[in-house]
């Protein structure tokens, strides 16, 4: 991650303000030793090679070599991550991922306080019993008050229950582990070390997009990424 961060933090935090307004800037400074051409490349380079593309991964949907992956970093407690998580992804699912276009990676980024970071080891907790997806229709199936005990241990648990975990003390053993504490940082820092500091945010291939934009948006994101890899 530290070798990506320095090819690639300056490039997202400030393409990220451009793609909330409707654009997404891939601009970049020339050097003395390189031109901008290149310069570029080696951004989008970087931006690609942080997709994981593991086939295990119980946090991602889609197929592990779609041409297309777009990086989801969200919030339990964010409200913006939950109109999307309700009105936008299940689209995407149906338009794109389930075609074999499109793979979806989630990130952990709580950035909320103690029940967004519970939160995330749940959600972390339940994928180790291959329920993450249904752990997350759950958290977002309805707008919380943030840190008013929505998120608190018996309330995740709860969520983990009605998401299909089946071993509910293992959910509870794995969501205060350390691997769990140690999943959720590095998400986390991958994240920071981009210059994300709102939820949601999403990088599509090599194009950031923030925020819960209109489903168009992530279209149109999705179709060029897709048109770029062939």
């Amino acid at each position: 991650m530290a070798a990506l961060t320095a090819v690639v933090a300056t490039v997202l935090a400030f393409t990220l303000d451009d793609t909330s307004s409707g654009g997404a800037s891939r601009d970049a400074a020339a050097t003395e030793t390189t031109g901008p051409d290149a310069q570029a490349d080696a951004q989008a380079d970087a931006l690609r090679a942080l997709a994981r593309r593991d086939a295990d991964d119980p946090l991602a949907v889609g197929r592990a070599d779609a041409p297309v992956v777009m990086i989801e970093y969200s919030d339990f407690q964010c409200p913006y991550c939950g109109k999307f998580a309700r009105d936008t992804e299940p689209e995407l699912i149906r338009s794109y991922v389930d075609k074999g276009l499109l793979r979806i990676e989630w990130r952990n980024f709580p950035i909320f306080g103690e029940e967004s970071e519970q939160a995330a080891r749940a959600a972390w907790a339940a994928g180790q019993q291959d329920r993450f997806w249904e752990f997350h229709d759950q958290a977002y199936g309805t707008t919380h008050k943030r840190n008013s005990g929505a998120f608190a241990a018996d309330k995740v648990t709860g969520m983990a229950r009605a998401a299909g975990v089946k071993d509910l003390d293992r959910f509870r053993k794995d969501m205060a582990s350390d691997e769990a504490a140690e999943a959720v940082r590095r998400d986390q820092e991958e994240g920071y070390s981009l210059g994300v500091s709102s939820t949601p945010a999403f990088l599509v291939n090599d194009v950031p997009v923030l925020g819960a934009q209109p489903v168009d948006t992530f279209r149109q994101a999705i179709e060029a990424a897709a048109k770029d890899a062939r």
